[in-house]
């Protein structure tokens, strides 16, 4: 099976007295000590360009870079579908399995790439989670870029989403502002969750269809916070079907089966709405939503 071509990640260092290998250990709790004690054996870490073995005290200013070597990706759907596209913009069905961006060891196995293997430059706007399906809209012009990313802030863009939901509503229309921040997680330091202390979150969850032992939500979200529907959804009592990390209260499992990346939930982008940052004209772009998220009944 074919590698990637490897890469360079580089980590300034913000703290003085503690080695290496703890440094690494402590901040990249995805490969265990034993794993960064054996890279740094390999000679994959440097210190303001000097190979270091792992003994070596860190001082802050310093800057240290992990020159990882070329591996195998999982092998994810590599294929998009376009829904809108004109010289300022580009809107794309994303599937389920595709990361949107690098991360979690998924380099060249992304959204980003195989969009610009067609449309060199093209910058998307913001992101789904792997699991999740849908729409992904791309900037292609600078000044497209600028005025969309300040029509997100402005709450300008209305996105809305369809989920399947554990627990069957007993309202059909419920708004959720559970604040979202990072909580401790044993795995990775900590993930995103449901936290008094997180950013203000705002969603409205209106039932399209109550079945047996679930509920099939559409979901508008006037806020952008990581994971947000699943942590809201949780936070009322409804996680999302097969979640494999969010559980009732919108907080991490307890026997943690599951990342942030892991697949088995239902969740799909359906329809993303903005002013044109050219035309002016209103842009409401449609990906049709996986059987399993249609309603059953006639």
């Amino acid at each position: 099976m074919p590698t990637n071509a490897g890469y360079t990640y580089v980590t300034p260092v913000q703290v003085s007295g503690v080695s290496v290998l703890d440094f690494l250990s402590t901040r990249y709790r995805h490969s265990a000590p034993e794993v960064w004690a054996a890279r740094l054996a390999q000679g994959e870490v440097q210190v303001d360009g000097l190979t270091v073995q792992g003994h070596e005290r860190l001082r802050a200013g310093q800057t240290l870079v992990w020159h990882r070597p070329p591996w195998q990706e999982e092998s994810v759907p590599l294929h998009f579908e376009v829904l809108h596209e004109d010289a300022s913009l580009l809107a794309v069905h994303k599937p389920s399995g595709l990361p949107t961006l690098p991360g979690g060891g998924f380099l060249e196995h992304t959204l980003l790439t195989v969009v610009r293997a067609q449309f060199p430059g093209a910058s998307p706007l913001h992101r789904l989670g792997r699991g999740t399906s849908g729409v992904v809209l791309f900037a292609r012009t600078g000044a497209a870029g600028s005025a969309l990313a300040r029509a997100w802030r402005e709450q300008d863009v209305r996105k809305m989403y369809r989920a399947l939901a554990s627990g069957v509503a007993t309202q059909d229309e419920t708004e959720i502002t559970v604040s979202i921040g990072p909580v401790p997680h044993p795995r990775l330091g900590e993930v995103f969750a449901a936290c008094p202390t997180g950013k203000p979150s705002r969603s409205v969850a209106r039932v399209v269809e109550r079945c047996s032992g679930t509920t099939l939500f559409d979901v508008q979200i006037f806020t952008g916070r990581p994971h947000q529907i699943r942590i809201h959804l949780a936070s009322i009592g409804q996680p999302l079907v097969g979640d494999p990390l969010y559980g009732p209260g919108g907080h991490p499992l307890p026997d943690l089966p599951g990342l942030p990346g892991d697949l088995g939930y239902l969740l799909h982008a359906h329809t993303l709405s903005f002013t044109h940052p050219v035309s002016g004209q209103v842009i409401t772009v449609t990906a049709p939503a996986p059987s399993a998220l249609e309603p059953t009944a006639p």
